[in-house]
């Protein structure tokens, strides 16, 4: 789409208009807890994180002690129910988002937001190493109660991260509002593709 040009964030009246119903069919089980995809089981809080293309985000979190349920979306532009096309279009504004139900008594919240900030590089702006758009920008999408959490978090990255030589942080920490699901064959990608493309960029950085 690019062509070698700077992505640019579109704007709401230029973006694609989308449709009135999800992407992902009904009844989808999680290949690997077996609850529903969509589903947030009792007791658990929900998280968003975008770092990048989603399909190995989704597995890191999948994967952490204390997880209950994950699902691959979009996240935090205009398009209601976009398709992974759309998103890839950069005409949409989401960016590729794990949504992560957790239990708050084994895993904290700002444990994940460290997590999130060890994994991708957070100063790369609108790509993440050879993932180049709008779509790959990293963002917590997060609740009023989560705010000052992911900020202060952000406050110790930023630190980090000088002192290893990086630039500003880029991260966009705000509601992001509605959270779309994205297709069937994105859910789980990685069981079901296992030798599939598995896109951390972590960096090192130590962040606690």
């Amino acid at each position: 789409m690019f062509f070698g040009r700077k992505p640019v964030m579109v704007s709401a009246e230029n973006a694609l208009p989308g449709r009135d119903t999800s992407v992902l069919p009904a009844g989808v089980r999680h290949e690997v807890f077996g609850i529903p995809v969509d589903s947030t089981p009792e007791g658990t809080e929900v998280a968003c994180f975008a770092l990048g293309c989603f399909w190995g985000e989704e597995k890191m979190f999948w994967n952490t002690e204390g997880v209950r349920n994950t699902a691959v979306g979009y996240q935090g532009g205009f398009t209601p129910n976009p398709t992974y096309e759309e998103v890839c279009s950069g005409l949409t504004g989401h960016t590729e988002t794990v949504r992560v139900c957790f239990d708050p008594a084994v895993v904290a919240y700002a444990d994940l937001v460290r997590q999130f900030f060890e994994a991708h590089d957070p100063t790369q702006g609108y790509r993440q190493g050879n993932d180049v758009g709008t779509q790959y920008r990293s963002a917590l999408f997060v609740t009023p109660e989560q705010e000052p959490v992911a900020r202060e978090a952000a406050a110790r990255a930023q630190t980090a991260y000088s002192n290893a030589g990086y630039g500003e942080l880029t991260t966009e920490i705000a509601d992001g509002g509605p959270f779309y699901f994205a297709e069937d064959y994105h859910q789980q990608y990685l069981i079901k593709n296992p030798n599939g493309y598995c896109p951390i960029h972590a960096t090192g950085v130590a962040c606690g």
